[in-house]
């Protein structure tokens, strides 16, 4: 009997695919990497008898980055990120040991079939799942085939069984062009951030931002935000006269006319007209004209428009809105939500699609109704030729999806059902009238079938007041006519929803990344996000587009990102070389580098006028080791240290709080220490500004607090406070805090594992002696007599925090609430597990025997 393995992106995916093709009847398991479930059972596999394992990833199985020396932003000048630093493909997630699961379930699998979602970036999955699991599978006879790819749009028993039936070939062409996209971007990128942010960065002290970043996409993605400020800024208001006349076609009604001349911008010459007009006394009809008109229902919807809508009606990010669609589309209930397709193809189940909204009390009616009378068809849009446009694929509740979730497949459905539905039509009746010489116009609009407008009524024709029967002719007498001073009013800062249309009509991104280039110029604090979800562009992004625009406009218009994404397209056709749209595209931009850093002084100018230099910014905290004088603490985005005298700066643990630590100094090189805290419930450490940038011991890496440093007799150090291994995580090492009394803790120097102990102890010191059973150090405690729990009212105690029975009911292990993004591990947990958390004696929860503090050093030690 033959095993298939099958692999989703999804684990949820994963479970919906297998209980499809199973019919409920399977067996599941956790994998060995906790995050994916493996769901089994037997079937027939092209009419042979077989055995299924059904699993999946979490997205990209690797990612893309320059190896190991490359990554050091100090060693490596950027130009060289273009072409001489070579890229390697690492696991995107390293804690999921994704490789070595795919790997334990493939073995000895005969065949493979991939159930990626079908777009560029599935594709480009499909490839690094064969890369794992190919090597490990069963080798096939001669020419018998082994790899399969499955082509769904949708997660219903129809469109799963039907890709199960019909199945392909992972396509080569567009998973290159992904690895292409991936590698400008990486190469590109990291060449312009890292020289923009270590030149600004060392000058100005209030950016307010902890990287300035460039990016082939989001660059001109700002640009079309700092444009609309600029025409905003530059706007001079004119004063413009516009002729408003009324008339009475009946003794208690009135009807507003518009002027055929709409505006003029000249005082004396509107005064000329008023005056004319005003010498009439009635208004005569010049003509009546009834014409029948229709409100087109609108197009299929494409992911474009779904995060335009949800944008500008539902107040939704893009990046928010694409999450909760995709959750929609792994639970089932719309379609794979990544298209750039309006038209539905002639197979499509529309009517099916519909049936399924029939008992929905808030469109049953309209649904119903349609059934009966048969459905329009759709407009003919755009065929992308990749997946149908997004359709709500089964019924759903407000209860069972819940705020987010309800409003924006509400209007996925509202949008299906208006485009199997008829158009609006109306009649508008135009009215010329004469005043004199000048023309005016009424217009009136009738709705003489809503259509589409029934189930979204938010594009219904507004209801106004019905025009007066008239014929040529006739006359009324005029009510007022009158002289209205008005002036030009500048555009508006740029909706979400706007820049996205202008992305998409410039090929800026595609589709599934369009949300994340906005939500990075957000996250860069270049734009912030008004009220009606406008873009209103930072100084620090105003400055940064009209730097670009002063050395190298090309860097930031979109026509060159454009030409980019066309060439990408290309390749994934097959009708360009990968290699050489690589080659070509990354000799352009490297030749831009050079002259952009060359021109860098225009770009400097502009960030002079607007921002503080480093030595003008940030208060007195601390003193420099070298010249004894206080250095600056810059709180703003990255918050370092900064010494005029010298003109050195430190950068800092960031998220947290920096103050004073007891005015101690280093060893090492005479820096006062600072200490770094997270606040009452998280970690707190002290460090040399010095060491934490420049590591003293060829064992440490740069970013290392004292809790970390390998000094053998300095009072603050690994050696002198480290008590025993963390009882969670391999490397980490339990601290004392030393300034965390009366509440006392260790904590890990690598998780975010905090230990609370001995509160209220008057004295909490790390002994030079060990534990028999463990090899943790003892802790010597002192307490107040008043407060001690000791036994027999002692107040001194020595001992084991993890084996001393008289410290059981003293010790208690916790999560700490980090902020800081460089620890790893749970968050806020409340609960821990492992040899910390409330121990009893005699049980040892965690069987594995800790390092002693002196064999933990040692792999710290040169």
């Amino acid at each position: 009997m033959k095993t298939v393995l099958m692999v989703a992106e999804k684990p949820s995916l994963a479970q919906s695919i297998a209980k499809i093709l199973s019919r409920g009847n399977m067996s599941s398991r956790k994998g060995l990497n906790g995050a994916c479930s493996v769901h089994e059972y037997t079937g027939s596999f092209i009419g042979q008898n077989a055995h299924f394992k059904m699993t999946s990833v979490c997205g990209h199985v690797m990612t893309l980055d320059f190896i190991g020396k490359y990554n050091s932003w100090d060693k490596v000048d950027p130009a060289e990120l273009f072409s001489k630093a070579p890229t390697e493909k690492k696991e995107a997630n390293p804690k999921l040991t994704m490789v070595k699961f795919l790997q334990v379930e493939g073995r000895g699998c005969d065949c493979i079939v991939l159930w990626l979602d079908c777009d560029k970036e599935g594709e480009n999955i499909c490839f690094e799942v064969l890369d794992a699991v190919l090597p490990v599978m069963t080798k096939p006879h001669s020419t018998e085939r082994m790899i399969y790819r499955a082509k769904f749009s949708s997660i219903t028993d129809t469109d799963i069984c039907n890709a199960m039936n019909h199945l392909g070939e992972p396509n080569r062409n567009e998973a290159l062009s992904v690895d292409a996209r991936q590698e400008l971007d990486l190469r590109i990128g990291c060449a312009f951030t890292r020289f923009q942010t270590k030149y600004f960065q060392g000058k100005y002290g209030n950016l307010d931002s902890s990287l300035i970043s460039f990016g082939p996409c989001q660059t001109p993605t700002l640009g079309f935000c700092v444009e609309r400020h600029d025409k905003i800024q530059s706007f001079k208001p004119e004063t413009y006269w516009v002729l408003q006349a009324k008339v009475n076609p009946e003794k208690e009604s009135s009807l507003t006319l518009d002027w055929d001349r709409v505006r003029v911008f000249d005082r004396e010459i509107a005064q000329m007209f008023l005056n004319i007009t005003k010498m009439a006394k009635e208004a005569k009809v010049e003509s009546v004209s009834k014409k029948e008109k229709v409100k087109q229902r609108p197009l299929a919807l494409n992911t474009v428009e779904m995060l335009r809508v949800a944008s500008a009606a539902l107040g939704m990010g893009p990046q928010h809105a694409m999450q909760i669609a995709e959750r929609l589309y792994t639970q089932g209930y719309i379609s794979y939500p990544r298209t750039e397709t309006t038209h539905y193809p002639e197979n499509f189940d529309l009517k099916g699609c519909l049936r399924q909204q029939a008992n929905n009390p808030y469109w049953a009616e309209t649904v119903k109704a349609l059934l009966s009378e048969g459905i329009n068809c759709p407009r003919k849009g755009h065929d992308a030729g990749d997946h149908p446009p997004i359709t709500p694929m089964r019924a759903a509740t407000e209860a069972e999806l819940g705020g987010d979730g309800w409003r924006l497949y509400e209007y996925i459905t509202r949008h299906f059902i208006a485009t199997v539905s008829t158009d609006c039509k109306y009649l508008q009746t135009t009215i010329s009238f004469s005043i004199g010489p000048e023309r005016f116009t009424c217009i009136g609009k009738v709705v003489t079938s809503p259509g589409f407008t029934e189930i979204m009524p938010w594009h219904s024709i507004p209801l106004e007041e019905s025009l007066p029967h008239c014929e040529k002719g006739d006359l009324f007498p005029i009510g007022e006519i009158k002289l209205l001073e008005k002036q030009t009013s500048p555009p508006d800062y740029l909706t979400e929803a706007e820049l996205i249309t202008l992305m998409e009509k410039h090929g800026i991104g595609t589709d599934a990344s369009i949300p994340v280039h906005i939500n990075n110029i957000c996250q860069r604090n270049y734009v912030t996000v008004e009220s009606g979800r406008r873009l209103k562009p930072t100084n620090l992004g105003i400055v940064l587009v009209h730097g670009y625009y002063k050395i190298d406009a090309e860097l930031v218009l979109p026509t060159i990102r454009s030409a980019v994404e066309k060439q990408l397209n290309l390749i994934a056709l097959g009708k360009a070389n990968y290699h050489q749209v690589l080659e070509h595209t990354l000799d352009i931009f490297k030749r831009k580098f050079h002259y952009f850093v060359d021109s860098i002084a225009g770009m400097d100018e502009l960030m002079e006028v607007s921002f503080s230099p480093l030595a003008a910014t940030g208060k007195p905290l601390s003193r420099c080791g070298k010249c004894h004088r206080f250095m600056k603490y810059i709180q703003a985005k990255p918050s370092r240290l900064h010494c005029s005298h010298c003109d050195d700066t430190y950068s800092l643990p960031q998220n947290g709080t920096i103050k004073l630590y007891k005015e101690l100094r280093c060893p090492l090189d005479d820096f006062e220490l600072v200490l770094w805290s997270s606040g009452s419930r998280g970690k707190s450490y002290p460090l040399c500004p010095y060491c934490y940038n420049h590591p003293p011991f060829r064992d440490m890496k740069k970013g290392m607090g004292c809790n970390e440093c390998t000094h053998p007799t300095c009072q603050h150090s690994l050696s002198m406070l480290g008590i025993g291994q963390c009882v969670e995580c391999e490397n980490g090492v339990l601290v004392l805090d030393s300034t965390s009394g009366p509440k006392w803790k260790m904590a890990c120097n690598k998780c975010n594992v905090i230990v609370h102990f001995f509160e209220n102890a008057h004295k909490v010191r790390v002994s030079p002696e060990t534990c028999d059973l463990c090899d943790a150090a003892l802790v010597d405690v002192d307490f107040n007599k008043a407060k001690s729990p000791l036994p027999g009212d002692e107040t001194q105690h020595s001992g084991c925090v993890f084996c001393d029975p008289v410290f059981q009911d003293l010790v208690e292990l916790k999560h700490a609430a980090m902020r800081h993004p460089m620890h790893r591990g749970g968050q806020g947990k409340r609960q821990g597990r492992g040899r910390g958390k409330g121990r009893r004696p005699g049980g040892r929860l965690n069987p594995k025997k800790p390092k002693d503090k002196m064999a933990a050093l040692a792999a710290y030690f040169v």
